[in-house]
């Protein structure tokens, strides 16, 4: 897991030009957005939810960049191999869920335009908080 300042963005190679260009000039509207042949992204609005209705996941194909836009979210992490599969994963939609760990995982306040960029072997609990609005986008990005 990376978390750092969008402003330093480019400093991380696997980030292609168009992806940074695309963040740092964020559309307003939320939506899907084709970025290039390798990365695209997901603009939402949603609520926050209390840490036992969220669920860990991972991906095989893409790396998240996930960023906050308005508001704040808390996000969990831990290795993939330190957890139980409770949903096998689904090729199509490019992801598995996880049964929630009696370990405590690491935690990550996710606020406007901090992100977190996170890696296949890194299962993620997004969206914990307690009912706040926020506004996301998420960058899938092919490895």
């Amino acid at each position: 897991m990376i978390t750092d300042n969008i402003k330093n963005l480019e400093n991380y190679n696997i980030v292609s030009e168009k992806v940074v260009s695309f963040l740092m000039n964020l559309p307003t509207e939320t939506g899907h957005y084709e970025i290039d042949d390798t990365a695209y992204a997901n603009i939402d609005i949603y609520n926050t939810k209390p840490l036992e209705n969220c669920k860990f996941e991972a991906h095989k194909k893409y790396i998240d960049i996930q960023m906050l836009i308005q508001g704040e979210e808390e996000l969990d992490y831990v290795p993939v191999n330190e957890l139980k599969i409770s949903e096998p994963y689904d090729e199509k939609r490019d992801v598995m869920f996880f049964e929630n760990s009696e370990k405590t995982p690491d935690t990550l306040q996710l606020k406007p335009f901090k992100f977190a960029m996170i890696y296949p072997h890194e299962a993620h609990r997004p969206q914990m908080g307690k009912g706040q609005q926020v506004k996301k986008v998420v960058v899938k990005i092919a490895v």
